[in-house]
């Protein structure tokens, strides 16, 4: 079906709407000057731009673009270093374990967050052996405070950089080091130091918004715990849901909402998960394993609910044992 055939069209549209982006947010400032109105407005675009790169660098990293391996990884260390800031080899050090091992602590990152917030399985074991370090039962609450605002600004900052210098990623480091040195010196003749920063800072807590309710909408409602030793392709469904698909959706989370049909085919252009979707969907049923979709609002409330429901067991545990 040709399923793994990547539309050139596809992803030259992709790459070009970014660094159309990038170009609108400066022009905003150079024509209308940095005021609070076209300041925001430029925040925003370069918010959207740099999700958006989030989304190309990843389809990158899973080599489903160009035909060749090398080209792939060559054109991630420039989204992912020029555009972003970011370490392509540190992303994919981190990335590669979610896909081995999606929602399994101690082997997939993403969903290794303790002690800061408790998820699946250890709410129960935090509760059992007495641990609060924070008010786990609030955690659907705090999590608004550290959580979406944070993750890109802090914790990918300062974890980006120590993976590029103890593994000595020199080149990663040089390409992260042009981004910082294009914006800044974009930006500063208009703001000042203090300026572009606060705007960089306001661009990275928009983004990380958009990174942490976008990618985790399909795998914190989802099962988490230790290692079950499932077949791959149920471990995979067992831990990942889609969204309801539509221009808008496929578009704004980068084809996410097609989670399962990513993780089963990881390599595959996202451009053809549509196509491969009533296949997957048939299989399931035919070997009655869960096919779960939801909408997009819905998504998204089930994280703070899954959240809230880890506390609230977390705090029973801890109450009674």
């Amino acid at each position: 079906m040709k399923l793994f055939e990547a539309s050139p069209t596809f992803f030259a549209f992709l790459l070009g709407h970014i660094l159309a982006m990038e170009v609108l947010a400066w022009l905003i400032i150079y024509l209308l000057g940095p005021g609070w109105v076209p300041s925001t407005l430029t925040a925003l675009v370069l918010a959207i731009s740099q999700s958006q790169s989030w989304c190309l660098q990843h389809d990158l990293g899973h080599t489903s673009v160009f035909r060749k391996s090398r080209w792939n990884h060559v054109a991630q260390q420039f989204v992912m270093g020029q555009l972003k800031g970011f370490s392509a080899h540190w992303w994919n050090f981190r990335h590669f374990q979610h896909h081995a091992k999606p929602n399994v602590f101690h082997k997939d990152p993403d969903v290794t967050v303790a002690p800061v917030f408790l998820l699946g399985e250890s709410s129960i074991e935090y509760g059992r052996k007495k641990r609060r370090y924070l008010p786990y039962n609030h955690q659907h609450l705090y999590f608004f405070l550290i959580g979406p605002p944070l993750l890109t600004l802090v914790n990918f900052e300062v974890e980006n950089l120590a993976y590029m210098l103890v593994c000595m990623q020199w080149t990663d480091l040089l390409w992260a080091a042009s981004f910082y040195s294009r914006f800044f010196l974009s930006y500063i003749p208009f703001y000042g130091v203090p300026g572009a920063l606060l705007l960089f800072v306001a661009v990275r807590v928009l983004e990380s918004h958009w990174f942490v309710w976008i990618t985790q909408m399909n795998h914190i409602p989802k099962e988490i715990g230790h290692e079950k030793h499932r077949d791959w392709a149920s471990s995979q469904l067992a831990a990942t849901c889609n969204v309801e698909p539509s221009l808008f959706i496929d578009w704004f989370s980068g084809h996410l909402n097609f989670q399962i049909e990513h993780h089963l085919f990881p390599t595959m252009p996202r451009h053809n998960y549509h196509r491969v979707a009533p296949l997957v969907k048939a299989l399931c049923a035919k070997h009655g394993l869960s096919y779960d979709v939801k909408p997009f609002l819905t998504a998204l409330a089930d994280i703070v609910g899954s959240l809230k429901k880890s506390g609230n067991v977390w705090l029973e545990a801890y109450l009674h044992q």
